[in-house]
Formats: C-alpha cells, sequence, structure tokens
C-alpha cells in the first residue's frame, strides 16, 4: 500500500490546538484502518515555494498519497470514506446522504460557527466586533436549534457513524470557547458520543503531541 502523508502544523497557539483542521484527516484515516505518517510544518515552511505548490494557500492539511496530492480537510475526509464503510455505508442512497450532511456540516453550520469564532478569538477588543457579536450569537444558535431538532431522537445524523458525523463534530469544536454547544442537550452528547469514539481520541492525541514537545522544547 502506497505511504499516506499529511501536513500539519509543529506548533499553534493553545486556542487552536485540537481544532487545526488536519485533525479530521487523521481522525478519518484512524476510522478506515490506514496509517499515515505526519510532515510538519513551521510558519517558515507555509510561504516556502514547495509548499504552495501543494496548498496555493499555505494551509494544513495536505494528502499526498502515491503521487495523489489533496488540499481541503473536507474533500480528504470525502475521498478517505469512498475507500471506508466505517466511514461511508455501502447502499447508493445511504452515502448519497452522507454526503449531503458533509456539505452541510461544512456549507451551513461551520460559517456562522467560524464567523463567531473569529470574533472571539481574534477581534473581541474592536468595537465593531462588540457591535457584530450579538447577531453572530443569534445566527449561531438558530443553527444549532435546527440541527439539535434533525438529531432529537438520532444518535448520528443518518442512521449510523459516519464520515459525515466527524466533519460535523469538528465543527460543533470550534465552539468550545462558549457554552452555546452545552446549552443543546441533544447536541453536547451528540459531540460526546462521537468524541469518545478510540478513532478520535488517537487522532487527538497524534494532533497534540507535537504541540506538547515544542512547548517543552522551548522550556529548556
Amino acid at each position: 500500500m502506497a505511504k499516506i502523508t499529511v501536513s500539519a502544523f509543529r506548533w499553534v497557539p493553545p486556542f487552536a490546538q485540537g481544532l487545526v483542521r488536519d485533525l479530521r484527516v487523521r481522525w478519518a484515516l484512524e476510522e478506515a484502518g490506514l496509517a499515515y505518517e505526519a510532515r510538519l510544518l513551521g510558519p517558515e515552511d507555509q510561504a516556502a515555494e514547495i509548499q504552495r505548490g501543494l496548498q496555493p494557500f499555505g494551509q494544513v492539511p495536505v494528502y499526498e498519497e502515491d503521487g495523489l496530492v489533496l488540499f481541503e480537510s473536507g474533500a480528504i475526509v470525502l475521498h478517505i470514506a469512498e475507500r471506508s464503510e466505517a466511514l461511508m455505508p455501502p447502499d447508493p442512497r445511504a452515502r448519497a446522504r452522507a454526503k449531503t450532511w458533509m456539505f452541510a456540516a461544512l456549507n451551513t453550520i461551520e460559517p456562522a460557527i467560524q464567523q463567531l469564532a473569529e470574533i472571539d478569538l481574534f477581534h473581541a477588543d474592536e468595537a465593531w466586533a462588540k457591535m457584530r457579536r450579538p447577531g453572530a450569537v443569534e445566527g449561531v444558535k438558530a443553527r444549532l436549534s435546527q440541527l439539535s431538532g434533525w438529531l432529537e431522537g438520532r444518535d448520528y445524523l443518518e442512521g449510523r457513524f459516519t464520515a459525515a458525523d466527524l466533519l460535523m463534530t469538528t465543527v460543533l469544536r470550534i465552539l468550545r470557547h462558549t457554552d452555546l454547544v452545552a446549552q443543546a442537550p441533544v447536541l453536547e452528547a451528540y459531540r460526546l458520543r462521537c468524541e469518545a469514539r478510540p478513532a478520535f481520541q488517537k487522532a487527538l492525541a497524534d494532533q497534540m503531541a507535537p504541540f506538547a514537545e515544542s512547548e517543552a522544547t522551548d522550556r529548556r
């Protein structure tokens, strides 16, 4: 089997640790039972010509396998999921529904959440952000309420755990600096259910390990 390499950051600030999008790819690979190696990048690597040739925007993750180079975490997770029944059901209709929810996680739920996170984490002290935040919170609450309504009485988005649940959980985690998910018991239980999966725990530990090592080195 061809070697799989996934790019990730060597270190990020604490508010971002456990949220960087290579976590989605690591989790998918763990669920699918596919081995991979992490290629750790520093700030100097993001602007390097070789990195821009792999990822035009200098972001992570980049997925490399046998000459195939992919970027964008959602696209990479879909690529992995299509190879694994652990992430995608075999029935064509069920697969189509799972893909619908993958896009919903990234295109319907994440934009509102990301907008609020950027206000809180990068612009909290700015006047415009203080004015914009109440509306952003209401936008997030509306989306979470709609998602909670769908998940009422369901363990997962479409009958069983799929790549859609993987992506949706990583999106909900962006709100961890707030109590907005906890205010919706159905969503909080859903998030915890997905995060309890051994594959998630392994992926998170593997993402966090280089951060801890980098911080330990800086303290020496």
